[in-house]
């Protein structure tokens, strides 16, 4: 993800996709209401989704699933393809089970349903750009161990690093610096430098106190706390 503007660097950048312009309508004037976000684009189709998204590389994606050209699901697969760290939150007036899980896997990292907005919108945005998945709560409520089960196959993290790179993920979360870990590993500074960037690049994480949390929050090294 490109970073945002000096501009706007204070504010989550948004892109609006939906076919229906009265929707887009009143999100973005639900958006307004929320100084920390901006709407940067609006699309129409799946297809203009998918353009907009890369020529304006927004930070957070709202965006439906029946669409026409290109339907929201596969809108989101191809943008979280080719941007492993895209934040997409699915706003859909259905509540299906399934759906949910097809988003997620899909690449979503929200489901929000619509009558839900007015109340949810602003938590489902800080929740996805806090690295956590959000679901409405006529949602969260229903899914079952199953839908859980496979949600959590398609959302995890780590399973974007390689296993040398959770390996040293691994080790800086249990508070080893480069040259330690350089020594323990046998291998160069640079060569675990190199690593950590790369690792740091696939989870969409610029400082190391993210990456601890993140290892935390995978399991990856135990929490010493409620996160």
């Amino acid at each position: 993800m490109l970073p945002p503007t000096k501009k706007n660097k204070t504010k989550t950048r948004i892109l609006l996709a939906d076919d229906h312009q009265l929707v887009r309508a009143g999100f973005r004037a639900l958006l307004k209401q929320l100084p920390a976000v901006e709407v940067v684009a609006e699309a129409g189709d799946g297809r203009e989704a998918l353009h907009l998204f890369k020529k304006y590389r927004p930070d957070v994606v709202l965006i439906d699933i029946a669409m026409p050209k290109l339907n929201g699901l596969e809108a989101i697969a191809r943008i979280t393809r080719d941007f492993p760290n895209a934040m997409v939150i699915v706003v859909s007036m259905y509540a299906k089970q399934e759906y949910v899980v097809q988003a997620i896997q899909a690449g979503a990292r929200g489901y929000l349903i619509k009558e839900d907005a007015v109340s949810e919108l602003k938590v489902a945005i800080k929740t996805v750009t806090d690295g956590e998945l959000y679901f409405s709560p006529h949602i969260s409520k229903h899914l079952t161990q199953g839908d859980l089960e496979k949600i959590s196959v398609r959302y995890d993290p780590l399973a974007r690093l390689t296993s040398r790179q959770r390996e040293i993920l691994q080790l800086i979360a249990e508070g080893n610096n480069t040259k330690e870990i350089a020594s323990l590993l046998n291998v160069s500074v640079k060569t675990v430098e190199a690593h950590r960037t790369q690792l740091m690049q696939r989870l969409g994480i610029n400082d190391i106190p993210s990456l601890v949390r993140q290892a935390m929050r995978s399991g990856l090294v135990p929490s010493e706390g409620p996160m």
